[in-house]
């Protein structure tokens, strides 16, 4: 339970995130809010805001917590999510980012009416919505309720319908910008409240000789839980499958969820300029880089502290009640802005596709900027109540709800990468392959998932993918159809700057001191 001093923190966080997001979000006099700035925060983000926004999306519940349980039943080796998502955001940065900002479009539905036909956007367009509301705002819904009941006493109930009602109060009226220039305090919090809490753990396990004691008795103890590259007839050898780590099926879920994803892309895209949008994309994979000492090593801590959790997404918020008063409120405030933060900021995707791909085909008059605001506001509304009430039913039961989700996306995001990258890179691609890649993505996931069953989900991702971009290429040959919208990627410039190269540059090189000591 919290103390006075620990419900005291959390009220000064929550009052001074609502104060500065509606301070943020003010217009001029005489101004009233466009669908530009609130969906893309004016295209006025610097930097800081991008690259921090970006981070306090991703980590979220299912992060933190989905993660922390994974380090407790898996180990270090859940942390190539991370690490290889900062190779990939640079990736992002320079290849892709500038074909989107070029483009000039709000939303990935979007780019793929442009590319392709109406057919491809609407059924994206209706996938990311259903996926983003019924999975990923669900479960930081969900996951987020868990943390709160196992450390505030706060009935589940209670906790998702104050977690989703203040989320929608800090960010209903400014959309981007409110959610994107307060995600530094919830990063800083975030990032401080990690590290806090893996020092007292780490602490803890050495009965007070320090945090590097600690983690020299985690891996003198727990030796199996610090290996980056799962052998053959390890029991988690499904879920992350030896090499296919660095080689397979994981790139394809990074470029998927970095790269095409309106949840994350949304940030960048409200970027001053290209360069500003790399240098917020070269801060987020730093910080990426620290992250496994916020989201895994409290869960090898708690595994070495108690290996006897019912469940392993317990680890972190049983983590947080051994915690002393005012740490504990302030690592549960972090926690806090973390899911209000991806709540927010998944609510903001939600009703901007569907405010702008979505609404247009239904009859709803868009064309008017404020129009277009209003609907968004009552689309984030209703998106947040719907996942008040599915929350429980979809994800009560189960143990690791992080690898519960990267499961269910498995099934669509190779196709969904196939549609992108050929898209890009490839100008004879056709509405139709793109089409037939995204319905063999689903039926290929499920043929293999029944009838290959040994075969791990990461290898089934690879597998599909190429299987899809292999079915695309065939049918564009075999029906090649004029594509008139196609980008073409060679009067795209991918020069970046002296920063952004040097910090590619870093992060290589601590990527690979990292597998080497650990693999």
């Amino acid at each position: 339970m919290l103390a006075t001093l620990d419900m005291l923190i959390v009220a000064v966080y929550a009052v001074a995130l609502f104060v500065i997001a509606q301070w943020v979000s003010r217009e001029k006099t005489g101004h009233e809010k466009g669908a530009e700035d609130y969906f893309l925060a004016g295209k006025a983000l610097p930097w800081w805001a991008i690259g921090a926004s970006l981070i306090a999306a991703n980590i979220s519940a299912e992060q933190i917590i989905g993660m922390s349980g994974s380090g407790y039943a898996i180990g270090l080796a859940i942390a190539s999510y991370e690490w290889m998502a900062a190779f990939t955001l640079l990736l992002v940065g320079k290849y892709l980012l500038p074909i989107f900002l070029e483009t000039g479009i709000y939303t990935m539905p979007q780019f793929l009416a442009q590319r392709y036909d109406n057919r491809v956007k609407t059924v994206m367009a209706l996938f990311w919505l259903g996926v983003y509301t019924f999975v990923n705002l669900t479960s930081i819904l969900w996951l987020g309720a868990l943390a709160i009941n196992t450390v505030a006493g706060v009935d589940l109930a209670t906790s998702l319908v104050t977690l989703g009602t203040f989320a929608i109060a800090y960010s209903l009226y400014g959309g981007l910008r409110a959610v994107a220039l307060t995600d530094i305090i919830q990063v800083v919090l975030l990032v401080l409240g990690g590290l806090l809490i893996a020092w007292i753990l780490l602490d803890q396990v050495a009965e007070g000789a320090g945090p590097m004691a600690g983690f020299s008795i985690l891996t003198a103890q727990a030796p199996e839980k610090f290996h980056m590259i799962l052998q053959e007839g390890h029991p988690h050898y499904m879920s992350l499958p030896g090499l296919s780590v660095l080689l397979g099926g994981m790139w394809i879920m990074n470029i998927s969820y970095w790269g095409f994803n309106q949840y994350i892309i949304q940030r960048a895209l409200g970027a001053k300029s290209v360069d500003e949008a790399q240098k917020g994309i070269a801060f987020a994979a730093f910080l990426k880089l620290l992250m496994p000492v916020i989201v895994v090593l409290p869960g090898i801590a708690m595994f070495v502290l108690n290996a006897e959790l019912a469940s392993p997404d317990q680890a972190y918020p049983s983590a947080m009640t051994l915690l002393p008063v005012g740490i504990k409120g302030l690592v549960f405030a972090a926690l806090l802005a973390a899911i209000v933060s991806s709540l927010a900021s998944m609510c903001n995707s939600i009703s901007t596709i569907f405010t702008v791909d979505v609404a247009p085909m239904l009859g709803f008059a868009t064309d008017d900027g404020t129009a277009g605001v209003r609907l968004g506001r009552i689309v984030a509304v209703c998106a947040m109540a719907i996942a008040m009430i599915a929350a429980k039913p979809l994800l009560g039961n189960f143990e690791q709800a992080f690898q519960y989700i990267q499961e269910f996306t498995g099934f669509f995001t190779p196709g969904i990468v196939a549609i992108f990258m050929l898209g890009l890179f490839w100008s004879r691609t056709t509405a139709t392959a793109a089409l037939l890649a995204a319905i063999a993505s689903a039926v290929l996931s499920l043929l293999l998932k029944l009838y290959m069953p040994e075969l791990p989900f990461m290898d089934r991702v690879g597998l599909v993918f190429l299987l899809c971009v292999g079915i695309g290429i065939l049918w564009s040959l075999a029906r090649p159809t004029p594509q008139p919208g196609f980008v073409d990627p060679t009067g795209v410039s991918f020069s970046t700057s002296q920063t952004f190269n040097i910090s590619a540059l870093v992060v290589t090189l601590i990527l690979v001191f990292f597998y080497t000591v650990w693999w």
